[in-house]
């Protein structure tokens, strides 16, 4: 890292200087795979998204892993450590006091017993996905794979699988490009709960598992393995969780030994599985802030070596919060939200329709996303240049529940008939027409919001185009309750279209639909027995 650079990093941090060249210069990565792609901004800037994953828009992600065991849903591996918390008070009961029974033990017990992946990819194709991401590892830092660099790992410990080799062989077979995604980079500070101890009650001052070493374990079940492997413990505690390791604000910050561990078994994962796409639940880069070294190596590896494996690099790397020029070295993720308008380089949505983490009480209360909300989220989505990374929880056992298994076919019924609204597409001129374009509602971290609040009108269109240009199609939101529908950015003044239309078609049907076109708008009258619930995707060619 160049002095000037060690500067920006430590001011970014409220570190001295001297303390940002300790934390960066005792890194000692191991060479990365040789290429057209160098390690750095500049080098990077010069990728390009691959057709597939523009052709592909929609996939499926299994958010799954150990914390889906309790199902409780997102974040059980901290909030079990907070007193207070209904995890806390959970576990308690099903588990014991976080003092003896932490999240180790937890793992222990999880068998991810009916795991079958190829069963449920075939379902997932079926229903439309063009791509399926599995986790490799979540916050809590187990990995879930045969990791030869973190020996909590889902073949040592808990299921006894490795989960992406199934994953990939099922992927690979049902025709679905396989993605990983990786999240481990925050468990130095995720997990420093685990560090403290009950304030009152028969447990008062007895400090958590978070602590303990593999001396601890003797005569154990986890005899030989030891905690901090795991947890990450061994250094004094923030006093915030800070997603951009800044000091300023109260967050710890992991030392090169950490770092130097999570690029080892990051490499490890995209060698040995080869998957088309990973994903960084991080801000820029894992460990930006800190240093761009293990994100930057990192993407120049993943895209050298998909160059050597293809010819040309298929490879897809997804971050988060990027500024202009970062979208050009890796593809835009927004969580739990949407652009707001056609952007210039391809992106992602990735969201949920229930909780990150399995939550049987969002099941038993039937609150998950339904088919029609993705859809619509979907087709505004790729209107606007996007795909859609769809998480579909899995319970302990590795199975989606009745709910889920319902909205996906029913997503599968959908896109079946309007497919080619939505496949190998890109944006038209604008993105869409109605009083969804104008009301904007904020997104939880960037953009908009995934599923809007206010319901969707038959004014609402979404527009997409094959890639040829010589097909629009409108995708209706709502279904017009007079059987008719008007498309406004298609009058006979509009710019965004000044020759003749020759024909419309309701996807779905053969026969041509009648319209009329006048200084108000196309005008088309759809048929009497349409037999959909969702949304109407027509087809408009000159």
């Amino acid at each position: 890292m160049k002095l000037n650079q060690l500067k920006f990093t430590a001011s970014l941090l409220g570190l001295s200087l001297v303390t940002a060249v300790a934390q960066t210069s005792s890194l000692h990565l191991p060479p990365i795979a040789a290429g057209p792609f160098k390690p750095e901004w500049n080098s990077l800037t010069n990728y390009q998204t691959p057709e597939w994953f523009r052709d592909a828009k929609f996939g499926i992600w299994a958010h799954w892993g150990p914390q889906c065991e309790p199902e409780h849903g997102d974040w059980y591996a901290r909030s079990m450590y907070e007193p207070g918390s209904s995890d806390y008070k959970s576990h308690l009961v099903e588990y014991g006091h976080p003092s003896t029974n932490g999240f180790k033990d937890v793992i222990h017990q999880w068998q991810a017993a009916n795991f079958d992946p190829q069963k449920l990819l075939a379902f997932y194709k079926a229903n439309g996905a063009k791509y399926f991401m599995a986790l490799a590892n979540h916050h809590d830092n187990l990995d879930l794979y045969n990791s030869k660099y973190q020996p909590w790992n889902s073949v040592a410990v808990g299921p006894h699988k490795d989960l992406i080799g199934g994953w990939s062989k099922a992927a690979r077979k049902n025709g679905l490009r396989f993605a990983v995604s990786v999240h481990a980079s925050h468990a130095w500070s995720w997990y420093e709960p685990s560090q403290g101890a009950d304030k009152d009650g028969p447990f008062t001052g007895v400090p958590y598992d978070g602590k303990l070493t593999k001396a601890d374990g003797k005569g154990l079940w986890w005899d030989g393995l030891d905690p901090q492997a795991l947890y990450a413990q061994n250094h004094q505690p923030g006093t915030k969780l800070e997603w951009r390791w800044d000091p300023a604000k109260g967050s710890s910050v992991p030392d090169a030994a950490y770092m130097t561990k999570f690029f080892l078994r990051t490499k490890q994962l995209w060698d040995d599985y080869q998957p088309d796409m990973i994903y960084f639940d991080d801000s820029v880069l894992p460990f930006s802030g800190v240093t761009d070294e293990v994100g930057l190596k990192l993407a120049a590896h993943f895209y050298n070596s998909s160059v050597q494996l293809h010819g040309h690099n298929e490879a897809v790397m997804n971050n988060k919060m990027l500024n202009e020029v970062q979208r050009q070295a890796m593809v835009y993720d927004i969580e739990r939200g949407k652009a707001g308008d056609i952007l210039p380089l391809p992106w992602q949505t990735d969201t949920c329709i229930g909780s990150w983490h399995y939550d049987q009480n969002i099941f038993a209360k039937h609150q998950y996303k339904s088919a029609a909300s993705v859809v619509r989220m979907l087709a505004d989505i790729v209107s606007k240049n996007g795909n859609l990374m769809l998480s579909v929880p899995l319970q302990r056992d590795g199975q989606p529940d009745a709910d889920e298994l319902k909205i996906v076919s029913e997503i599968g019924a959908w896109m079946k008939v309007n497919g080619d609204a939505i496949y190998a597409t890109r944006p038209w001129k604008i993105y869409g027409e109605g009083p969804s374009t104008v009301a904007v509602e904020k997104g939880q971290f960037d953009g908009q919001r995934d599923v809007s609040k206010k319901p969707f009108t038959a004014e609402d269109i979404r527009f997409t185009q094959s890639k040829d240009g010589k097909k629009l199609y409108a995708i209706v939101l709502a279904l017009p309750a007079d059987g008719k529908a008007t498309i406004k950015s298609l009058a006979t003044t509009s710019p965004h279209w000044p020759g003749k239309i020759g024909s419309v078609r309701l996807l779905g049907a053969a026969a041509k639909l009648k319209f009329t076109r006048d200084e108000n708008g196309l005008h088309i009258t759809l048929p009497a027995e349409q037999n959909r619930t969702i949304a109407l995707a027509l087809k408009i060619q000159a």
